[in-house]
């Protein structure tokens, strides 16, 4: 499954604090059940997302987790536009079918 995590810097952060969120990041390394396909961070500089792939959303938990006195955090389970497009196309059509 894809998921599409966005995340933002938590209010009143400080210097520091920031300085340490990188630091954690840079030792941080995902779980392998875990394929992060992008991260994108926002060019405000006050967060990013992230694409990536999972069978585990426990292990996804697990990546998130030593973030959240940094980051808060949303994580979007996401199909493909073209499964979407036809799940849409197939409630269009049972719409129609109801008199």
């Amino acid at each position: 499954m894809k998921y599409v995590i966005s995340w933002e810097t938590r209010p009143g952060i400080t210097e520091e604090t920031l300085a340490r969120s990188l630091q954690v990041f840079g030792k941080w390394s995902p779980a392998p059940e875990n394929t992060f396909k992008e991260f994108l961070g926002r060019v405000d500089g006050n967060g990013g997302f992230a694409v990536v792939e999972t069978d585990d959303p426990k292990a996804l938990a697990k990546d998130t987790a030593p973030f959240g006195a940094f980051f808060e955090f949303h994580v979007y389970p996401c199909l493909d536009i073209t499964d979407t497009a036809a799940i849409g196309m197939e409630a269009i059509g049972f719409l129609e079918s109801i008199s």
